[in-house]
This record gives C-alpha cells, structure tokens and sequence, in this order.
C-alpha cells in the first residue's frame, strides 16, 4: 500500500467526524468568497477526472435547478486550450495534481480559476487565487473522506453562488451520515455475497445521482474488481439494459428508478435499490432506505452506502483493498512541477 494514505477501513471509521469538521471549515471558506464577490456571474464549469468528475454531478444539478447555466466537462476529454468563456472554471482535483486538471486551468486566465483540492500547496491550487482547500485530509487510496468532503465543498459552492445561502441541512450532515452507515454497513454485509461470482455490476442513477453511479462504478473495480459501468436512468432505459446478465444492479433514486428496481427484479436479476422511498424486500429486490436530502447531501450519503457495499465485497471476494493492479505515471504531475 502507498504510504502516504490511510487504510480503507481506517478511513471509513473516522469519515463521519472527519466530514463533519470539514463542513465547518468548508462553510467558512465558501461564505468568505462569496462575500468576496468571488461566487457569482455567470455560472462555473466544473472539471474533473474520475471520481472528481462525479462529484460535480449534484452540484451541477443543484445550480441548474436554480436557473444556473452550469456544466461539467471531463478534464482530458476536450482540446486545450479552452475557448475563450465569460464562465468560470472549477479545476476539482483531491490531490492537487491531477496532470489533465491543471492544463484545463493554465489555459484559461488566471482571474478565471477556482481551484478545490484536498492537498494544499499543490500544484493546481497555485494556478489559482481562489481555492477551496478540504484540510489536508488524511484520506483512503481509493478515495472515501476525500470524495465526500469534496462533494459537500462543490455543494456548498453551488448553494452559495450568486447570492444564494448555504442550506443549513449541511451543519448536522456529518451525524446523519453516520446513522446511514450503520445501517448500510449492516445491509452490506447481507448482501455482499450477491456479488461473490458477480462478472459484472451495473449503476444507474436518477439525474442528480449519477455521479453517484459513476462514483460506485468506479469504486467497485478499483476496489472489487468487478468490471462495473455507471450512468443515467435515462440512459440505461435507452438500451443498455438489454444487456442485463449475471451481475448485480445498484438503482438510486425515487423515481422511474422504482420501476426499473421492479422490471430488472422482476426479471430474476438481483437489484440493489437506493432510495428515499419505502420499499418492499423481495428475493431479487433490496432496497436501502436514506433519507431525502437537497441533491449534493444525498449525494454524500449515498457514497456512504456504496462504500459500505464495496468494503463488504472485497472482504466477500478475499480481496486486498489497499493494493491496486495498474499505477501509470502520467496521470499526476510531482508537487513541484507547477504552482
């Protein structure tokens, strides 16, 4: 294991007090900017790689709803430089130096750049004069407090832009994320053995969920290695359930995800419901009860059930969290190359 990162389960265990102290310190920071001037305008874009990318999800989905034109972009996944915007760009990267985040941001002016980041100084948080930092939290190697935190700061972000006001619902987050692990620690534990010979695993998410989906997607072959796709409702309706087979389906959200929870159960395929919706066990179908949250707090809980499914199949799978198969070297730069 890397040592300059916490055991999985070290990390899972202090991630509720952890989220809770960066909350507060994230409150500060973001109500500080926006008195500043510095969140408001035309509304952010947001760029990321992997489980930074689908942690803007929420936030996106939060600003839209309130009439905010916002997008995220995958960092690597469009030409540099950057077509010249009156929108400000959120370069979201935990470490601070992911290589494709921190050439979006050198390409566009500096007065432009928002850098949130876990690990401060970094790289990317030296191209910008406004940045977001989570604290230096000592965080997991696939990533738990460090995801969730840096869902509660874009989230806070979104709230605060333009004028807007931080929901209060995010002071007592921390503490309702610990009740929701419990539980889902508990259910996790009966249902890991679905996917002991599990080739595949499909997550599909409502609208302001389906960064949760990408985010579980990704855990689970990091962690389980079980070759796994996250994506939309919609999107998953649009064909791709054809292809439903001998894996396992992990549904969040309270909508046409219920009849897409019954149609694949119903089917004999095994789903994993999440939802604020009371629903019925079945043989096929398990549902996980969380509470309703604005979209970037269910956002954060909902992570605290996927990571609680994952920890629980690695064991399942006799599987060592901590070692990953591939490390490739171009996808950071080191501390001192930029900033």
């Amino acid at each position: 294991m890397n040592q300059d990162y916490a055991p999985f389960a070290e990390a899972r265990e202090s991630q509720a007090d952890a989220l809770t102290a960066a909350i507060s310190r994230l409150g500060d920071r973001v109500t500080g900017l926006a008195d500043r001037g510095r969140l408001s305008g035309p509304g952010p874009v947001f760029v990321g790689i992997g489980a930074s990318f689908a942690a803007a999800a929420a936030p996106v989905w939060a600003l839209r709803s309130r009439g905010v034109h916002s997008w995220r972009l995958g960092a690597g996944d469009l030409p540099i430089p950057y077509p010249v915007s009156e929108h400000p760009v959120v370069g979201i990267s935990q470490s601070g130096r992911s290589a494709e985040t921190l050439a979006v941001l050198e390409s566009i002016p500096r007065a432009q750049r928002i850098a949130v980041v876990n690990t401060e100084p970094s790289p990317v948080s030296g191209l910008s004069d406004c940045t977001v930092s989570l604290g230096n939290i000592e965080d997991s190697y696939a990533s738990t407090i460090g995801y969730t935190a840096t869902v509660a700061a874009l989230g806070m972000l979104a709230d605060a832009w333009n004028g807007g006001e931080i929901d209060p619902g995010w002071h007592d987050l921390g503490a309702e994320f610990a009740r929701v692990d419990g539980i889902a620690r508990r259910r996790a534990a009966e249902l890991a053995q679905l996917f002991g010979a599990a080739t595949s695993a499909d997550f599909v998410g409502a609208g302001p969920a389906v960064g949760s989906a990408e985010a579980g997607a990704l855990l689970f072959r990091e962690v389980a290695r079980i070759p796994a796709t996250g994506m939309s409702t919609r999107q998953y309706l649009h064909g791709s359930m054809e292809s439903a087979g001998d894996g396992v389906h992990v549904v969040l959200g309270d909508s046409r995800e219920l009849d897409l929870a019954r149609t694949l159960s119903s089917a004999g395929h095994h789903v994993i419901l999440v939802s604020a919706e009371a629903v019925e066990e079945g043989p096929t179908l398990h549902p996980i009860t969380i509470p309703r949250r604005p979209a970037a707090q269910r956002a954060v809980l909902e992570a605290a059930v996927l990571q609680s499914l994952v920890e629980a199949v690695a064991h399942e799978r006799s599987l060592d969290i901590e070692e990953f198969v591939f490390h490739n070297a171009d996808t950071k730069v080191t501390a001192g190359e930029h900033g």
